[in-house]
Order: structure tokens, then C-alpha cells, then sequence
């Protein structure tokens, strides 16, 4: 049984949410075609239940702090293992454990911070019965167990959050489509905030310049708190201003176009939980020149490059280093890495082996 405690601000009903919100149904899928029986127990402002691919979405209309109609409905299912989505609702997930046993809970990370203050006594005691966490890597969870939110000794398992639909195409079609150009062409798809770090991905293009002085860098963004400081330094740079663009936010599904016609996909994340932009990046071949953090070293191997964060000048290297590869070569690499590791079916094989070694251990 997967479960979301999230609620969705917009109100909107089952169908559109799994519209919307695409990686709930195809996480579950994923792990349905690796042949677990799954279901999914999904917080909501309706009751209703829907059919799809073989697995049942169950929407439950519950705005209790602790969630007590979604976990009396997953209770009430008999699962044998119970994933929760997220570590944001501690009540909730205190009350859940105590529903379900002695089904095991497994929870996964999503991006939450480390609770500071009290609410680290109030997060240990609501995790305490939790059978295991996942994260994109194992590293993440390290500060969760410094400070002892999570028990030393409880299992932690190594599970991508989501993956991506994207295919290759044809990347003259692709730049022809979306007007962006380049050699090398650059392409940014991350919010414009301190985590993201734009300004020393700016940096490194800068210096990159001179090496590859027809490159074009063209930066899809959304939540943009830095974005007067991002024109301002693009204005200050004569290397920058006529090669760099900005695009603003761009519809989802133009955004496969875009990373089909790009060479290259710049990340210079400062923490992620895992990176579903970086995934569409390389469903459609595109290589990744990022900052070298655990979740980037897991998706992207040695498909990409991977530079410190924070040093500008190290990314820049990278850059014309690999703008000088093969890139018809690059992209089937990346995409052969995507097919092999980071799909939504091997996002199940990895659920499947997740929930079996939970079931045997409690068995035990």
C-alpha cells in the first residue's frame, strides 16, 4: 500500500490529480509491472476510488491532523507492507504505524528538512515504530540519523523518487521547434534560489566563453527570488548578455523539446532529494554537467559530469572538456544509462526488493 498524506491546495478530483501529479500512478505502476499487488491510499478533498493499469487509487476525503479516515482506510485494506510518501506528516505516520501492525512501514524521502528544536523529540517518538526509510542514497539519510530522528540501526534502502516519461528525438527537429541554438547548447531547468545556485552556473559559462564562444545558454526557471540578481549579473557580463536567455516558466510538456534540443543540461544544486529534472534531462539523452552531491552521483554515474559545488571554475573545465566529446555518442550513453538504472520499471525492481527484504526481516 502506497500512501500520501499530502493534500492538494487546488482541490482537485482523482482523475486530474493523477494528471497532475503523474509520478503518484506511475511509481505505483512501476512497482505493479516488477509484480507487486499494489494500491494506492491517497489524501484528497473527495471520496473516490479509481482503476488504473491494474492498481486502485483510493482518494480519501480527510483533513484530520493525524489523518485518521485515510489510515482506517488503509487498515482496513490489510496491506502487507505500507510505503509511506514523505516525512512531513509525524502524526500521522504515528498513527498509521499503530493501525497497520505488524505490517511494516517503510518511509520515503521527498526533500524534507531535518526538524530542528523540539520537534526532533516529537519526529523521533512519531518514527519510532517505522520499519525503514528510503532515499535516493543511503548519504541523505546520514544527518537524519545524527540527529537521531531516525534510529542508527533502522534499514535504509536506496530508492529514486520518480523518474521521467521523456524519449530522444531528433535534436535539429527539437531546436527548430523551440528557437534555442548553440555550440555547445545549454540548457537550465531549475528554479532561481540560493539552493539551486544559478549565479555560479552563470560563473562557469562566463569562464567557458572564450573556449566555446558559440555557445548559447537558455534557462527555463520557475520560483525565481534571485531573478534581479541573475539579470543583473547577466547584464554586468559582456561574455553573458548576448548568450544567454532567459525563457520563465514553460509549460510541461514543451519541456521535452527542450532537452531533446540541448547538448547539454546544467544543475549546480547545492542539495537535492533526488532530481527529476536532471532524470527528464537523460530520458532524452541529454548530458548532465552538475554539481557532485549523493543523489546526482547515483542517477547520473559516469554518464555526465560531476564538479564541486560551489566551484564555478571546476564546472567550467568540465564544460569545454566534454563539449569537446563526441556528443552523438554522449547522448546514447546517457540514455542507455536512463534505460538501464532510472526508468519507472527499475524504480519498482528497486520497490519490490525494498518491500520483500522488509517482509522477510519482520518475519524473522
Amino acid at each position: 500500500m502506497q500512501v500520501s498524506f499530502h493534500a492538494d491546495s487546488h482541490r482537485r478530483d482523482g482523475a486530474s490529480l493523477l494528471s497532475a501529479w503523474p509520478t503518484l500512478s506511475r511509481v505505483a505502476c512501476g512497482a505493479a509491472n516488477a509484480g507487486v499487488d499494489v494500491a494506492v491510499v491517497q489524501s484528497a478533498h473527495a471520496d473516490e476510488t479509481i482503476q488504473r493499469d491494474g492498481v486502485d487509487f483510493h482518494f480519501v476525503d480527510d483533513a484530520h491532523p493525524r489523518r485518521a479516515r485515510l489510515v482506517s482506510r488503509v487498515a482496513a485494506l490489510a496491506p502487507d507492507v505500507v510505503h509511506v510518501h514523505g516525512f512531513h506528516h509525524a502524526r500521522a505516520v504515528r498513527t498509521l504505524t499503530q493501525a497497520v501492525r505488524p505490517a511494516p512501514v517503510l518511509m520515503q524521502d521527498h526533500g524534507a528538512a531535518e526538524p530542528r528544536g523540539w520537534r526532533r523529540a516529537a519526529w523521533r517518538w512519531a518514527f519510532s515504530a517505522v520499519k525503514g526509510v528510503a532515499f535516493t542514497t543511503r548519504e541523505q539519510a546520514a544527518p537524519w540519523i545524527e540527529s537521531r530522528v531516525l534510529r542508527a540501526d533502522l534499514p535504509v534502502f536506496d530508492v529514486l523518487e520518480g523518474s521521467s516519461t521523456f524519449e530522444p528525438g531528433d535534436q535539429s527537429d527539437a531546436q527548430h521547434s523551440t528557437g534555442v541554438f548553440g555550440d555547445p547548447c545549454l540548457l537550465w531547468t531549475s528554479r532561481l534560489d540560493a539552493n539551486k545556485d544559478p549565479l555560479t552556473m552563470l560563473h562557469a559559462v562566463e569562464q567557458a566563453i572564450p573556449h566555446l564562444p558559440n555557445a548559447r545558454l537558455w534557462c527555463c526557471h520557475g520560483h525565481a527570488p534571485m531573478l534581479d540578481a541573475v539579470r543583473e549579473r547577466i547584464a554586468s557580463s559582456d561574455a553573458l548578455r548576448d548568450r544567454v536567455v532567459l525563457l520563465g516558466t514553460r509549460p510541461h510538456d514543451e519541456m521535452e523539446r527542450f532537452h531533446r534540443a540541448a547538448d547539454f543540461y546544467l544543475q549546480t544544486s547545492r542539495r537535492e532529494a533526488g532530481g527529476f529534472s536532471l532524470l527528464e534531462a537523460m530520458s532524452c539523452g541529454t548530458t548532465p554537467i552538475a554539481t557532485d552531491i549523493p543523489p546526482t552521483q547515483r542517477i547520473v554515474g559516469d554518464t555526465g559530469s560531476l564538479t564541486p559545488v560551489g566551484d564555478a571554475c571546476a564546472m567550467a573545465a568540465a564544460l569545454v572538456a566534454w563539449a569537446g566529446r563526441n556528443r552523438i555518442a554522449l547522448r546514447r550513453a546517457t540514455r542507455a544509462r536512463f534505460e538501464a538504472a532510472l526508468t519507472f520499471d527499475a524504480v519498482g525492481r528497486q520497490l519490490r526488493a525494498t518491500y520483500e527484504s522488509l517482509v522477510q526481516s519482520c518475519a524473522s
